[in-house]
């Protein structure tokens, strides 16, 4: 009955959050035009365009320092190939997907950027601080709002992306299918709701710091960083998206967010919260 009771004012903070976003295109705007560069723009470059202006093999050969770093499985799984082929079937299927880790980190912290330090640019903090919701409700409430759509844009990025990839690549692999794979799906409904809580969970702590949403929005854009990171050791060789980086970062995201929302429930309280917001 209690965890029943808290769900139902978590709600009711979740649904007054939604209306406000819903409204709101400077928050919904990067959440969804970023998705659809990740999941349309970049894979037709890599597919389609090529394909269109009939590039010679010759001139894959820039990208051969790269084929040279992956993974035994990998290279046994392009072999016999041709170059086009190659280099899409790793592009699509392996060097874009921590892309779909900033869209959850992106789309969670504008999200809590704007139901947390919002609230103060919208003067309504006080009221929603006044009401007898307890702590714990507030921020669940706040969490929801900021995960539920989150991941609702991560998960329809991921479904675009495998129709992208899988009509515009059709003819080249004579129609075979390449996603979605088990890969991926641990990817999407594995690794990418932890990355959304730590994005919510980081976000939280800099917007109970700061007097707007955009101070909260622009210091959580250094959680992008970490995902460039990746993407760059991917270029270079150093790492590879497979099973074991699958593992890792299922592993590192569920300890970072663990410690990140015991320290959330420790300082967010509304009594700090009403004196800085005046």
């Amino acid at each position: 009955m209690g965890f029943a009771m808290t769900l139902a004012n978590a709600m009711l903070v979740f649904r007054k959050d939604w209306m406000e976003i819903r409204r709101n295109s400077q928050v919904l705007a990067p959440i969804l035009i970023v998705p659809l560069v990740f999941t349309v723009v970049l894979p037709l470059i890599v597919i389609l365009v090529p394909s269109v202006i009939g590039m010679p093999e010759t001139a894959y050969q820039g990208v051969g320092t790269i084929f040279e770093n992956l993974p035994p499985d990998i290279k046994a799984i392009v072999e016999g190939m041709s170059a086009q082929q190659s280099m899409t079937y790793i592009f699509a299927l392996y060097f874009f997907a921590p892309f779909f880790l900033i869209i959850p980190i992106m789309a969670s912290s504008v999200l809590a950027s704007d139901s947390f330090a919002g609230e103060k640019d919208r003067k309504t903090i006080e009221a929603l601080l006044a009401t007898p919701l307890t702590d714990g409700e507030l921020l669940l409430g706040k969490i929801l709002v900021s995960f539920v759509p989150s991941m609702a844009v991560t998960i329809s990025a991921f479904a675009l992306y495998c129709v992208v990839v899988d009509v515009s690549s059709f003819s080249l692999f004579n129609g075979a299918i390449l996603l979605p794979n088990l890969l991926w799906a641990a990817l999407i409904f594995l690794v990418t709701p932890l990355v959304a809580l730590a994005g919510i969970g980081i976000t939280v702590m800099v917007s109970l710091r700061v007097k707007g949403y955009r101070e909260a929005q622009q210091l959580s854009a250094i959680l992008v960083l970490p995902v460039l990171g990746l993407i760059f050791g991917q270029i270079g060789g150093v790492i590879m998206f497979g099973t074991t980086m699958i593992m890792l970062l299922v592993a590192g995201f569920a300890v970072t967010d663990l410690i990140l929302f015991r320290v959330g429930l420790r300082v967010f309280r509304r009594e700090e919260i009403l004196m800085k917001s005046v």
